[in-house]
């Protein structure tokens, strides 16, 4: 270890920036965001500006096939560079310095002085922000020029890095960096690195090319010395379909071949596999290893299918014929033989490439072919029947002897075919490639089946583990789990552990509902800092992560858990919380392809979060309208006891509502109605319609001629009038409405009902009878043009009105006779009160929550009895004002209501004088006593008094006025032959 410490004074524009960024100010516009980032990372893992700790290791070297592609690279490079001050760097894949070329020796011994050498440490946690460590952690090109190193001792210096990638594998292999001082760096540096880069890479996909063609060359060559095929066999046209016959492998057959054969060749361990086809036949695959001339090692896989009819063969093509390589294989025929079947004249298709997709560019990669081979000819190819004796085998031909048709190798009735050849590790990115294919295919069917925060979460979970990860975590801030905006996330932002998924029970790790408070050092802060995803393959490296909890995370390593990848969950510019994917029953760590598909999965998944979220956030925002609409608490009155359940459905809020409203006369009016819909716009409409309803009992209407009112509102709502939007608004209208009104008199027990398109009531009886009410259905409101009819029941004291929507009693797998006939089974119990009666018809037809939302009222109805009326008939005449006076007073008396006597006797005094005066008829007084006083006054006449200011020379007219001031209430009434002037006095004694 060596430590250096190099003082620099201001060399650019960057100092306040820098300082103002180790203060923890936000420097976002005045530094480029790749710089800032690399910042970031440099002070997450600790790195002192003023002070540099960078490790030594000796004798290190890299892989000669790195070498060979690098070396003529470098030269050129090197020589291109001659007249100029500039030090080219080769790199790991660790950032550790291999060779360092040209740049003139000031320049030398300045890199020397800042440990910028062969076998030092040039990664970020080493050396803060610079060529090689800057792209190795960025993975991708770099250009830093002065101010923006993060380390003092560099700040002198410009330099541009590229990291340099297997093409076949995509991943990171070494980094090439041209470093020079400040005063002479040029951003071009950036383009000649690159294109530098770029030439090594791809002198390692011609390397990779040629072993490919060596390795087929020397099976080839195999093939003949064993007295197989020489050429390359034809094959005719249409073949691989799948004959009638069942003579050819089909090419779902073929597709299950590939792919056991490409597992079988990224398995080292394995040699042997047995695969079911169709028709019976089952397929053995054998590994095989083959080396080229050149001493290019690697694996065939080859085919031999036993059981069903002959088989046309099917094998490796390549691309182009091969040169002859010089020297003599070295393959050594296994003990069992080999031998390919016999050519035949057909000419053959152009072969199909089948080429691994992988992280990186896969442009080139080689490609591993397939075609099929011609059948032999017909006699050959033919099953003999039990009966029959198989034909004779051909001669042999000049290529080596043929087995018969019928029979494989060494007699077996199996046919043997080279199936696939090329690399172990070819092998593996293959097989990995479609893994992770169609584990993106079943991320996009099984994230974001519902529209809940939580859920997504966790099938995202799901769908990782373990196919892609052995531990999964999502943490999510309780803002996005409330359906509201996250503010800006990072080391002091507590998140909820939402979702976990894991191949193991118990795994040292915060559980599902913990509150996370990750410490800044950690990868998800710098994640959600940054929005950058985090890899880290080594977890016992990663100082960050473990100072978040040594105890439980040291723990933790012990379990086994060793690779870690942190991605951001960032939908729509908006970071809303971060996924962390560990891995500890598999050995191998996490690559850069990994990282890749993790920013895909956790991308999509980030997008059916948000939409979840924004659902949960309108979703809240309906209820709270409903709620806020809905009753609040049950209105005084004793006409009835009462009793309500609401349940939204699944989709969401509905526009189901009920209402107990008090009315003149101690009576009450139950109402239920139903706005077809779910969402803001059926709750909102539904509070109109709420509202409607109370306006018009105001009016004290009846209930035919309310529901005609309410059905005028509602069809004006349809076509638009009386909002501030146009009336081609999409939710202008209303798409259907239903509503059920029922007035109920405890004087008469009588009940008065009108529907408009919903479903009938049920009235169950003292002795738990139960009748759904015959009551005509008339149509949905809005439809307009239909009077709506009444029905007028005479209800038993203790009877249960039941008014509901039609999510009660139908869905879509039960019709409304069945929902009906389990209703009044559910009905028929006496003496129940209607709390409990809610309870048992909601756990009997509605065991889960409902597909639509749901609304009950249940209404047990009392009586006024005649010790609490008093009524009484007058003539048209003057004359009898004082007898209704002295009727007025005495049943005062009676009721011991003596101090309410001499209010009470004016008021009917005024009301009976109107109506002798004004109208027509016999006067009828009425007295109820209820939760207050009720005065009422009938007459024949339908003209509705009016209160006005008397002027000081009117002799009349303030009769009405002097009754609005003596009570509390007062108001008008029609009936069918006439109408009712009825006022409400206070009653501060109870009733007895």
């Amino acid at each position: 270890m060596s430590a250096v410490s190099v003082a620099w004074d201001d060399i650019g524009g960057l100092v306040d920036a820098h300082e103002r960024f180790l203060a923890g100010a936000r420097v976002d516009t005045d530094v480029r965001g790749s710089v800032l980032e690399s910042w970031q990372r440099c002070r997450f893992q600790g790195v002192q500006p003023h002070r540099l700790l960078v490790p030594y290791a000796a004798d290190l070297a890299l892989d000669d096939r790195l070498l060979r592609a690098a070396d003529p690279v470098l030269k050129d490079l090197t020589t291109s560079l001659a007249n100029v001050s500039m030090a080219i760097a080769f790199s790991d894949a660790r950032a550790r310095m291999i060779q360092r070329h040209g740049g003139d020796r000031q320049l030398r011994e300045r890199l020397d002085a800042v440990n910028f050498a062969p076998g030092f440490d040039a990664s970020e946690r080493a050396a803060g922000t610079n060529g090689v460590g800057t792209a190795l952690a960025g993975r991708g090109p770099i250009y830093v020029v002065g101010r923006e190193h993060f380390a003092d001792c560099l700040q002198p210096f410009a330099c541009a890095g590229a990291p340099i990638r297997d093409p076949l594998s995509g991943r990171i292999e070494a980094v090439l960096d041209l470093t020079c001082l400040r005063e002479d760096g040029d951003p071009a540096m950036l383009r000649l690195v690159r294109q530098a880069a770029r030439d090594i890479e791809g002198r390692l996909l011609e390397q990779a090319t040629e072993r490919e063609q060596a390795l087929l060359a020397a099976y080839r060559r195999a093939c003949r010395d064993m007295g197989g095929t020489v050429g390359w066999p034809r094959q005719p046209q249409g073949v691989g379909n799948g004959f009638p016959d069942g003579g050819t492998l089909s090419r779902i057959d073929m597709a299950v071949l590939r792919e056991k054969a490409e597992e079988l060749i990224a398995s080292p361990q394995r040699t042997l596999d047995e695969v079911a086809l169709s028709g019976g036949r089952v397929a053995t695959l054998l590994r095989r290893q083959v080396m080229g001339a050149a001493g290019e090692s690697g694996v065939v896989v080859e085919a031999r299918v036993h059981g069903g009819p002959h088989l046309r063969h099917v094998e490796l093509a390549a691309p182009s014929e091969p040169a002859p390589l010089t020297a003599p294989s070295a393959f050594t025929p296994p003990a069992t033989t080999f031998t390919p079947p016999a050519p035949a004249a057909f000419t053959p298709p152009a072969p199909t490439a089948f080429t691994p997709s992988v992280a990186g560019d896969t442009s080139a990669a080689p490609p591993v072919l397939l075609r099929a081979v011609a059948p032999a000819p017909a006699a050959t190819a033919t099953v003999p029947s039990p009966t029959e004796t198989a034909p004779p085998p051909p001669a042999p031909t000049e290529a080596g002897p043929q087995p018969r048709a019928d029979e494989g190798e060494s007699g077996t009735g199996a046919e043997g075919w080279l199936l696939l050849v090329g690399e172990p590790g070819v092998g593996r990115l293959a097989v990995l490639a479609r893994k992770r294919l169609e584990l993106l295919h079943d991320a996009s069917v099984r994230i974001g089946t519902t529209l809940d925060v939580t859920r997504t979460a966790e099938e995202l979970a799901e769908v990782t583990v373990p196919r892609f990860a052995d531990l999964a975590v999502v943490d999510l801030p309780d803002s996005v789990l409330l359906g509201e905006e996250p503010g800006p996330l990072g080391g002091h932002s507590p998140l909820r552990r939402v979702a976990l998924g894991s191949v193991r029970e118990e795994l040292p790790v915060y559980g599902i509902g913990d509150l996370v408070q990750y410490v800044p050092s950690t990868p998800q802060v710098r994640c959600l800092e940054t929005g950058q995803s985090a890899l880290e393959p080594v977890l016992s490296e990663a100082e960050g992560w473990i100072a978040q909890d040594p105890a439980r995370f040291g723990r933790a390593l012990t379990e086994g858990i060793h690779s870690l990848i942190t991605v951001p969950l960032r939908a729509r510019g908006t970071i809303l919380g971060v996924v962390s994917f560990y891995r500890s029953e598999k050995p191998t760590p996490f690559e850069d392809d990994d990282l890749s598909l993790a920013q895909e999965l956790a991308g999509r998944a980030a997008i059916s979060i948000d939409n979840a979220r924004r659902y949960t956030r309108e979703h809240n925002t309906a209820l709270a309208l409903q709620r806020s609409l809905l009753p609040r608490g049950r209105p005084e009155q004793n006409a009835v006891e009462v009793a309500y359940r609401y349940l939204p459905a699944q989709a969401g809020v509905g526009g189901d509502w009920f209402d107990v409203i008090p009315l003149s006369g101690a009576r009450v009016a139950l109402v239920v109605g139903d706005v077809v819909g779910h969402g803001l716009h059926a709750a909102a409409t539904m509070g109109r319609l709420r509202t409607a309803v109370h306006n018009f009992c105001s009016l004290d209407l009846p209930p035919d001629d309310l529901l005609t009112h309410l059905d005028d509102l509602v069809g004006r709502l349809d076509r638009g009038e009386g909002w501030a939007v146009e009336p081609t608004y999409p939710d202008a209208g209303i798409v259907g409405a239903t509503c059920l009104y029922a007035v109920y008199d405890p004087v008469s027990r009588r009940c008065t009902l009108t529907r408009a398109g919903h479903p009938v009531p049920a009235v169950v009886g003292p002795d738990g009878g139960v009748d759904f009410v015959d009551l005509p259905s008339g149509p949905p409101l809005g439809l307009g043009g239909t009077p709506f009819e009444t029905v007028e029941l005479e209800l038993a004291e203790g009877s249960q009105l039941v008014l509901y929507t039609d999510g009660l009693i139908e869905d879509r797998v039960r019709d409304i006779d069945t929902g009906l006939d389990k209703l009044r089974s559910v009905l028929a119990c006496p003496g129940r009160a209607p709390e409990d009666t809610c309870e048992a018809v909601l756990d009997a037809l509605l065991p889960t929550r409902p597909s639509d939302d749901v609304a009950l009222l249940v209404a047990r109805t009392h009586a006024l009895g005649p010790k609490r009326v008093a009524e009484w008939e007058f003539p048209s005449d003057p004359a009898v004002v004082s007898r209704a006076r002295e009727a007025v007073l005495g049943q005062m008396s009676a009721w011991g209501l003596d101090e309410l006597g001499y209010t009470t006797e004016l008021v009917a005094s005024e009301l009976v004088t109107n109506a002798i005066r004004h109208a027509t008829g016999p006067v009828q007084l009425r007295l109820l006593r209820d939760r207050a006083l009720i005065c009422e006054v009938s007459d024949g006449s339908s003209t509705s008094p009016r209160l006005r200011r008397a002027r000081n020379e009117d002799e009349g007219g303030r009769g009405l006025f002097l009754v609005a001031q003596l009570t509390e209430r007062w108001g008008t009434r029609y009936t069918t032959d006439g109408k009712i002037i009825w006022t409400e006095q206070s009653l501060e004694q109870p009733l007895s």
